[in-house]
């Protein structure tokens, strides 16, 4: 799949709405995963919202998922019996873990991302493309991110901040030890991670700090 196509998908699930089983409220597929039982009648998420059979969507958090396992309702919401096991909002954080990490992949085979405090701190000059997204380890030096958050207010950037990964987790995905800071082009692989960082975060118990380099929302 291109980067066009990556970009049309995202773009198309910000405009789409769906309606949690949990609360009932309709919401942007931003801030849902969908989830669907399998031929064994076992719930399974579908972060990428392409599987067969009948969507079950539910807000992307982990005490929304608990919950709805809890109280039983992704069978009331397929009206049939399914089984959800306890450890499935664990298992949808992974499964949007990996996702995200393979989109890193990706971009980083492709050319696309910037690694390495100076590299970010010269890409925000004002004759090159500037980033999409800053890239921060949530547990790497809070003293070199506000720099480049600084660095980025400066130059009025209009970068999202990803900061729901740490440094081992970023390391696995670009195959290099210790990654703290990186910075992804413009492009559909850039949209489409804001788009299920966003996600991953309502799974993740680590507190994220706003910052000034934030400008907007996964909203495109």
């Amino acid at each position: 799949m291109g980067l066009a196509a990556h970009k049309m998908d995202r773009e198309e699930a910000m405009e789409r709405e769906r309606r949690d089983i949990v609360t009932g409220d309709v919401m942007p597929e931003h801030r849902l995963v969908r989830f669907v039982a399998g031929p064994d009648g076992q719930v399974v998420p579908d972060v990428a919202a392409k599987l067969p059979g009948r969507g079950l969507w539910v807000e992307a958090s982990a005490a929304a998922v608990d919950k709805a396992v809890e109280k039983k309702l992704f069978s009331r919401a397929a009206k049939q019996q399914v089984h959800a096991t306890a450890d499935l909002a664990r298992r949808t954080e992974n499964a949007l873990l990996q996702r995200i990490l393979g989109d890193l992949g990706l971009a980083r085979r492709a050319g696309g991302l910037i690694l390495g405090f100076d590299s970010v701190l010269r890409s925000f000059d004002g004759g090159a493309t500037p980033p999409r997204a800053l890239i921060e380890a949530h547990d790497g030096s809070e003293d070199g991110k506000r720099k480049l958050y600084a660095a980025a207010h400066r130059q009025h950037l209009d970068c999202v901040v990803i900061d729901c990964l740490s440094s081992a987790e970023l390391g696995l995905a670009l195959g290099r030890e210790n990654v703290i800071h990186a910075a992804i082009q413009p492009g559909g692989l850039a949209d489409r991670l804001i788009f299920d960082a966003e996600r991953l975060k309502g799974f993740r118990s680590q507190n994220t700090a706003s910052n000034p380099a934030r400008t907007e929302s996964p909203r495109a």
